[in-house]
């Protein structure tokens, strides 16, 4: 498809030059290109299919880098990334070298914050504001908001310190809301009347001479103020964002760029906090992504012309092998529960819900919340399962701590994501949660196949006694280890043809990557006996007099190295005065981990087959 008027914008002042005729079919040509785009290269669709005209109105109306858009989550910002140059590098989106999945600082001068967990946003904007303000800088911060993120409770305690920030503005991208035909009219009036200079003006002046009358001034003014309140109340139902200190418009149609643009505009003259809420579809102008917004928010690679709801038959994966077993393992168990945040698909407990809805709790982006929930149930008898993401489970930790930890409580945490995530980059890795399980002693468990996870998940689910985890890998099992079927024992050695003095240790899905460095010893001669561990924390017993007999151990994990499995293993091993040699392969505090997939990402960090036997061979 030609996209000519799309290949004539290579920055923002070029946006600025376009006839305002032109913006409506400039959003259509955006729509196709990110259609096409994504369904080569996989990414985040139905998020950025909805905000398409309010990207392209912000930055008719606004001068970035002068300007600050601040993304919450950052998973809407692919026209954002085509209005300000990076048209031509899509074809590489989220491939190692490539385009970021999100707004990235190193990457461009337009993109203000990185943010690839939600609820942030407001804070950054607020801090960004305050900045400015401090040092007498022009130009505006504008939050760019989901509705999603106002499930998590950071968003109302950035609001609550919001000030007289005359230059922040807050954007609503209201997706699951319409707006009421029976006010409509008069809301969009009064945002218009409100939005105009001359009407801001007048306000903050009738307001000055009415304040200088004697005795009579300030309760005018007050009764001014609470006429409006209650007329606000009347129609808008809600005055919260207002008693926060906003000046709130809305509701606006999120898809009028021309009225968008209009709006953002007169807003330059704003003289307190602005709040905007805006309405629009999700998945906007593609049919699938439109009906079914939540499985077309994050997808791989796909055919625009037969996309399928991909709930009716999705792929297998860890996600639905735990949600399918998890379902039915609750038929005979009724006091299992099963908690979200703001992931039924994504955790694969559609299916939990489909057939338990009464136990079945998504509580937004809210883990802290759900973590505490899950402690409260856990604490009436009920046994709550709390399915999340690693990368978003670390938010939750203090809650894990105090609220779950403290009084035994019987909570399975099911870490989905875990390990090395492909795509997403440095803020979707799931590398700490070993480490912080094991520094607050809840038990780890982590299959490498899905044999393993049914067998382990039932094992957790019936132990019955304080906070226990299972963690597992994103997208499917690897075919080399599901032919090793199911281990029901804390750990399995798989022996070399010879007596080995080395031994690999390691667990999860990077035992593939183990396996095959052994096989690469072997052919030059080296043999190498092979452990991996279901349960990592705490370690197996036995695991460590059986490793004392070995010269040298490997331990490989998609961790981080301080703290880690490997650091509690090479404890353990000291105290039985070992005297071989310990390397640990795993991440590197510190180091930023690139968008790629898994392989490279392993390649990158040196835990690949043949880094792993190089390893072997130096030490």
């Amino acid at each position: 498809m030609a996209y000519s008027l799309l290949e004539r914008i290579n920055s923002p002042q070029d946006l600025k030059k376009l006839p305002a005729g032109q913006l409506a079919p400039l959003c259509e040509e955006i729509r196709a290109f990110l259609i096409e785009s994504v369904s080569k290269t996989g990414g985040h669709l139905s998020s950025n299919l909805g905000t398409i005209e309010l990207t392209v109105a912000m930055h008719r109306a606004f001068t970035t880098p002068m300007d600050k858009i601040v993304f919450d989550v950052g998973h809407q910002c692919y026209t954002h990334k085509l209005l300000t140059g990076r048209r031509q590098q899509f074809d590489v989106l989220r491939k190692l070298n490539g385009l970021s999945g999100f707004p990235s600082p190193r990457e461009s001068v337009h993109d203000a914050f990185i943010a690839g967990h939600g609820n942030t946003a407001i804070s950054v904007a607020i801090g960004m504001a305050r900045a400015k303000k401090l040092k007498n800088e022009p130009g505006k911060v504008i939050a760019l908001v989901g509705d999603g993120a106002f499930t998590g409770g950071m968003v109302y305690e950035g609001m609550n310190n919001i000030d007289t920030l005359n230059n922040l503005i807050v954007i609503l991208n209201d997706n699951k809301m319409s707006i009421s035909k029976n006010v409509g009219s008069l809301s969009r009036y009064l945002t218009v009347l409100r939005t105009n200079p001359e009407y801001n003006r007048a306000k903050a002046n009738t307001e000055t001479i009415l304040s200088a009358i004697p005795l009579l001034g300030s309760p005018l003014v007050r009764a001014l103020q609470g006429g409006k309140a209650l007329l606000r109340r009347g129609l808008y139902h809600s005055t919260m964002f207002e008693e926060m200190g906003f000046q709130y418009l809305g509701p606006v149609d999120g898809h009028d760029v021309i009225k968008l643009t209009e709006l953002f505009q007169n807003l330059h003259h704003q003289t307190a906090p602005v709040f905007v809420h805006a309405v629009t579809v999700k998945g906007k102008g593609f049919k699938p992504a439109e009906e079914n917004p939540g499985e077309f928010h994050g997808v791989s690679s796909f055919d625009p012309s037969h996309a399928l709801d991909p709930d009716v038959a999705p792929a297998a994966s860890f996600s639905t092998c735990f949600g399918q077993h998890l379902e039915a393992l609750a038929e005979s168990r009724t006091n299992v529960c099963a908690i979200t945040a703001a992931m039924k698909y994504g955790t694969g407990l559609q299916y939990f819900y489909r057939h338990f809805p009464d136990r079945f709790f998504d509580v937004g982006m809210a883990e802290q919340h759900a973590v505490t929930f899950a402690a409260g149930l856990a604490s009436q008898g009920m046994l709550p399962v709390v399915a999340i993401y690693s990368t978003f489970l670390q938010r939750a930790y203090d809650q894990m701590i105090h609220d779950v930890c403290l009084m035994d409580l019987n909570v399975v945490f099911a870490v989905d994501r875990a390990g090395l995530v492909p795509g997403d980059g440095e803020t979707h890795q799931g590398i700490y949660d070993p480490a912080f399980f094991r520094q607050i002693g809840i038990p780890v468990y982590s299959p490498c196949n899905y044999a393993e996870l049914t067998y382990w998940l039932e094992y957790l689910l019936d132990q019955g006694k304080g906070p226990r985890a299972i963690r597992y890998a994103r997208g499917g099992e690897p075919e080399t280890l599901s032919l090793l079927g199911c281990s029901k024992q804390p750990y399995d050695v798989y022996k070399a043809e010879g007596p080995a003095k080395t031994a690999f240790v390691t667990y999860g899905t990077l035992t593939a990557e183990v396996l095959k460095a052994a096989q690469l010893l072997k052919q030059q001669g080296t043999d190498v006996d092979v452990y991996k561990l279901v349960q990592i924390n705490p370690l197996p017993d036995g695991l460590c007099e059986e490793l004392t007999r070995y010269d040298h151990i490997l331990f490989a994990e998609e961790c981080m190295e301080q703290g880690g499995i490997g650091d509690s293993l090479g404890a353990a091993l000291s105290e039985y005065r070992w005297p071989g040699h310990l390397t640990l392969r795993g991440v590197h505090s510190g180091r930023a981990i690139p968008h790629a997939s898994v392989a490279e990402l392993r390649e990158v960090l040196g835990l690949d087959a043949s880094s792993l036997a190089n390893a072997i061979e130096r030490d």
